[in-house]
């Protein structure tokens, strides 16, 4: 909202285009831990400003971008407590929910009226929305997960020096002696005659909303591992440890 020469309140109507030029500086901040104690640190909102305006030719304002967070705050309440029930997805391709019956619907609905208007509403950005709420709902704004703070990798060199190129494999043999150690683990718990303990930090909406997040993950394998993340919150902890782009395969050979 703007206020006009003549003191006229003018709204501000966000397009696709804004709303991902937000996003973009959101995630990439929230990734970095820019969190202030009541929002962004100042400096975010300037990214934020200067990238919308770039990218899109409008001037925004930090009450605007307060304005426009509130909106996606609601989406991931409303969103990621439908797709923690059973019979509900996310439809990437049309950015919006699946569901799989009416009946499953009208159900839903009977009990969340507020979540009526989202049977069919189309919610761009999901990915970007649920990798910034999701810590925030689940630890309170704010919140850092080991993930979040870790430092990103430097871009390979073409010319890396022999070393370095051992060094590399070195490290990266002993991941993959990580993680068969972890698997053999977890498969010698689903051996035992002892009650495994649930675990206590991570909510199943987390997990779900977490996998749900993994980029052409089919649904058999999805709940596969939800199932063993259930029971499982060391592995699930190692998942989030992972970039986006390596989740999908580790899953893979986990199941």
């Amino acid at each position: 909202m703007a206020t006009t020469k003549e003191n006229k309140r003018v709204y501000l109507t966000w397009t696709d285009e804004m709303d991902a030029a937000l996003l973009a500086v959101l995630v990439k901040h929230h990734n970095n831990g820019d969190h202030a104690q009541n929002g962004w640190k100042p400096h975010v909102y300037n990214a934020a400003i200067r990238n919308v305006r770039e990218k899109c030719n409008v001037e925004i304002t930090k009450d605007n971008i307060a304005s426009r967070c509130k909106t996606f705050d609601k989406h991931y309440e409303v969103i990621s407590k439908i797709l923690s029930q059973s019979g509900f997805g996310w439809d990437w391709v049309n950015d919006k929910l699946l569901i799989d019956s009416d009946d499953v619907w009208n159900k839903y609905v009977e009990a969340n009226k507020s979540a009526a208007c989202y049977k069919n509403k189309v919610v761009k950005n999901w990915d970007a929305i649920s990798t910034i709420y999701s810590k925030d709902h689940a630890n309170g704004q704010g919140a850092q997960t080991g993930a979040e703070s870790a430092q990103v990798l430097p871009e390979q060199v073409d010319d890396a020096s022999p070393d370095l190129s051992q060094k590399k494999q070195r490290t990266g043999e002993a991941i993959l002696s990580i993680l068969g150690d972890m698997k053999t683990s977890f498969n010698d718990s689903l051996k035992s005659t002892e009650p495994l303990s649930m675990p206590s930090v991570t909510s199943p909406a987390e997990i779900l909303a977490t996998l749900q997040m993994v980029p052409d993950l089919a649904r058999s394998d999805m709940l596969k591992s939800y199932g063993k993340f259930i029971l499982n919150e060391r592995l699930f902890q190692a998942l989030l440890e992972l970039p986006m782009d390596m989740r999908k395969e580790w899953l893979l050979l986990l199941n």
